[in-house]
């Protein structure tokens, strides 16, 4: 009497094979991103072989009086208060314990640690000698009680914090449940050393302008530009998970468990109301520190006007309309009340950075076209990475309510 052989036990891919796989592309190609970004991209790259062939000031309007321009006023002063909704939200879920946010965990954690990848990183292009970008980390001519020194360390280190963060999801992408386990395991950890560097760098951006005031207009500096920057990003991560989740909601709908559609606005109502409280409390600051200044007469003035637009218009109006959403529950006037916010913040980093720099000279700083070029390249190069990794890795849903990640395949015995 035969037997038939059984078959062997179900084998995962060969790792080579797997990721082989994973690079063929799973979206429609022909889309107006697609064809917008391409040749914003490629353009960019031109731009930026030419930049260093020929230095900065081939590409860019910067001079002794404006050094800082849009690559640091938007990509970094701007950006990394915009990636401010990791730390927040990581803080809220394994802190706070308020695990209903979990599901918009991961893909907050990528956007932030690609925020601070692409935004912290293109100082890189920003320096006219960019391979001392290693100094202000190694402390060398800057010491070690400079705010560079810890800013740059800040930076370094919560990016690796984010990693492991991210971590146990590119386990469960490649099937290593052991790995998983034990990354898994280290995230309440990183998320405590992550919020301690995440207060420190976002609160040390302002302190670098604290050397400054001889430079920047009497209404936008103050002793305290560290606690407003700091609280600042609060309100404007929050506002970015909630305008970046309605993308990422519609863009990726089937990435997403169906289950958790239906509850999907009663998150964004939740963070609108901690961006309507974190609101209120930045103005509350900004209002005395007006009043205790005195700068009643500035008020009269272009740059009081200006200032007022600041503060009333992308300040107060969206922390009432937050209030508001959150009250009626009003999911769309949450959404028009983040895009204001993060107008607000933009508008603020960017009037400190560059538009009230240096405000009383003749000659004021604009980004020439091809500043323009380069800081959309690298808006738009994150968002193709974000894409390639949402569509691969379990960001929008846990591993287990995921088909297989990596696939098995059965041998005859």
């Amino acid at each position: 009497m035969t037997t038939m052989p059984l078959p062997s036990a179900p084998q995962r891919l060969p790792l080579k094979r797997f990721l082989l796989a994973e690079l063929k592309p799973k979206a429609p190609f022909l889309t107006p991103f697609n064809l917008i970004s391409i040749p914003v991209i490629l353009l960019g790259i031109a731009v930026l072989i030419r930049r260093f062939i020929y230095g900065l000031g081939s590409i860019t309007n910067l001079s002794q009086d404006h050094p800082w321009g849009l690559g640091i006023g938007f990509d970094v002063v701007t950006g990394v208060a915009l990636a401010g909704g990791a730390y927040v939200l990581a803080f809220v879920v394994y802190v706070m314990r308020l695990e209903k946010y979990h599901p918009i965990l991961r893909a907050t954690v990528l956007n932030g640690l690609l925020a601070y990848i692409f935004y912290a990183g293109a100082l890189v292009l920003d320096l006219g000698r960019p391979w001392h970008v290693i100094n202000p980390i190694i402390g060398n001519s800057f010491g070690y009680n400079s705010v560079l020194f810890q800013v740059s360390w800040s930076f370094l280190l919560y990016m690796i914090v984010e990693m492991v963060e991210l971590s146990p999801a590119f386990a469960e992408w490649l099937a290593w449940k052991k790995a998983r386990r034990f990354l898994a395991s280290l995230a309440l950890g990183a998320v405590i050393l992550g919020v301690t560097l995440s207060t420190l760098h976002q609160a040390g951006l302002g302190a670098l302008f604290l050397m400054a005031k001889s430079k920047i207009h009497p209404l936008w500096y103050t002793e305290f530009i560290p606690i407003l920057f700091f609280v600042s990003s609060i309100f404007a991560g929050l506002s970015m998970v909630i305008l970046e989740g309605t993308l990422t909601h519609r863009l990726f709908f089937r990435q997403i468990d169906p289950k958790k559609h239906g509850s999907f606005d009663d998150l964004l109502l939740g963070l609108g109301k901690g961006a309507a409280i974190s609101l209120f409390t930045y103005y509350f600051f900004k209002l005395l520190i007006f009043l205790h200044e005195r700068q009643w007469d500035l008020l009269a003035t272009g740059w009081g006007a200006w200032y007022l637009v600041e503060v009333i218009g992308f300040v107060l109006v969206p922390c009432v309309m937050f209030a508001y959403a959150v009250r009626h529950r009003r999911p769309g006037l949450l959404r028009v009340a983040a895009a204001a916010t993060l107008i607000g913040v933009l508008l603020n980093r960017l009037n400190i950075s560059i538009i009230a720099y240096n405000w009383h000279l003749p000659v004021h700083y604009f980004p020439s076209w091809q500043e323009f070029v380069v800081t959309l390249t690298v808006v738009f190069t994150e968002i193709w990475v974000f894409r390639w990794i949402v569509l691969r890795l379990p960001i929008l849903r846990e591993a287990h309510e995921l088909p297989s990640p990596r696939p098995v395949e059965s041998q005859a015995g």
